[in-house]
């Protein structure tokens, strides 16, 4: 039997997005493509059809491509991008060859407009073959389930929700309208909003860590009884961890972003727009407000509250609570500013103390016998 080839699919050497993997739209005029961005352009370049997006230093004349930071504008003049989105400060750097897509938040505008070329995959109607789907489930119309899916009992899915391959669905779990839930997916014991996105491997809803010694040198496992309630537009990346509350429900507010292998535990509540980044890890208990940001491995102990807008820098250690828009860092965390003078000033003392080291050897006699 002929084995197929594996030799990859042709493309162009500046093209974004193998077609194996992505599905494009387009060519679009340019008028398009800044209405989807929220943008304005002069009239007379509205007809001009662009085919895709690219890096600053591959894109053609016929491509997209954008620069948010002024350390790599020198690439501006010899881009030979067709149009280029950018802040109005850079925009007088462009070669003729190129308009200026000037905008505030550049970044914002590339997101907008990559996804115009390249949209999310429609969801296609349909159960497989394999899933198992309990009688009692209620699914809306237009749902997707994947092969070897499970769907448990009174569970119910809104219309157009995706389920992926392996995803298990446990009893009455409710999903909301327009949510993608990926391939070896687990949920229990929980209620998900509308647009919510979960990448495989997320695990949302098991029993939290809890328990009480039995004074024997064993433990009994405290009951959870709580859920895990996921508010709308929710992002959760791969191979998270959320358990349901132990009394009270674990909360995840709308707009949450949750990079991959963050652990969150039981009856934490996060606010609106809160960004987890990987690694991280919430203890039980602890509120964060709305638009908190949390960098990677930074770990929060349990039952604290963290006031909306703070910052938590990479592998912070926070114990205590963390007022309204303060950003820390380091182990036990701190402010920002504080930490720096607290490193500069054990630099310094660091460095007297290796000169005193080195002027008392060189002062010290030469004691050896044979010299």
């Amino acid at each position: 039997m002929t084995r197929p080839s594996l030799a990859p699919t042709t493309i162009r050497p500046d093209q974004v997005g193998d077609p194996r993997f992505f599905t494009g739209t387009g060519p679009h005029p340019l008028a398009v493509i800044a209405a989807a961005a929220g943008l304005t352009l002069p009239a007379r370049a509205a007809d001009r059809a662009f085919t895709g997006v690219a890096p600053l230093h591959e894109a053609g004349p016929d491509q997209v491509s954008f620069l948010d930071n002024p350390r790599y504008a020198e690439g501006l003049a010899t881009t030979r991008a067709g149009a280029v989105v950018l802040t109005q400060a850079l925009a007088s750097r462009l070669p003729s060859t190129a308009i200026a897509l000037a905008t505030p938040n550049p970044y914002l505008a590339w997101a907008r407009i990559c996804a115009l070329f390249f949209p999310p995959p429609a969801v296609t109607p349909g159960i497989h073959p394999s899933a198992v789907i309990h009688p009692t489930a209620d699914l809306a119309p237009g749902v997707e389930i994947g092969p070897l899916a499970v769907i448990g009992a009174h569970a119910i899915l809104g219309a157009e929700v995706r389920i992926g391959p392996h995803a298990v669905i446990g009893p009455g779990v409710v999903i909301g309208a327009g949510a993608d839930i990926g391939a070896h997916v687990s949920l229990s014991h929980a209620r998900l909003g509308q647009r919510v996105r979960l990448l495989p491997g997320v695990r949302i809803g098991q029993d939290g860590f809890g328990f009480a010694p039995d004074g024997q040198g064993g433990y009994v496992s405290m009951p959870q009884l709580g859920r895990v309630i996921i508010h709308d537009d929710v992002e959760i990346g791969a191979n998270v961890t959320i358990d349901r509350g132990s009394m009270r429900d674990t909360v995840i507010g709308p707009g949450t972003r949750i990079d991959n292998l963050v652990q969150v535990g039981h009856n934490v509540r996060l606010g609106r727009g809160c960004v987890l980044v990987a690694q991280c890890g919430i203890s039980g208990s602890t509120t964060l407000g709305d638009h908190v940001q949390v960098a990677g491995q930074a770990g929060l102990t349990g039952h604290l509250t963290i006031g909306s807008r703070a910052r938590i820098g990479a592998q912070a250690g926070v114990m205590e609570n963390v007022p309204e828009g303060v950003s820390i860092v380091g182990s036990p965390a701190q402010p920002v500013r504080e930490f720096f003078q607290h490193v500069m000033a054990l630099r310094r003392l660091t460095a007297r103390e290796l000169r005193r080291g080195r002027q008392s050897t060189a002062a010290r006699p030469d004691t050896n016998p044979e010299n």
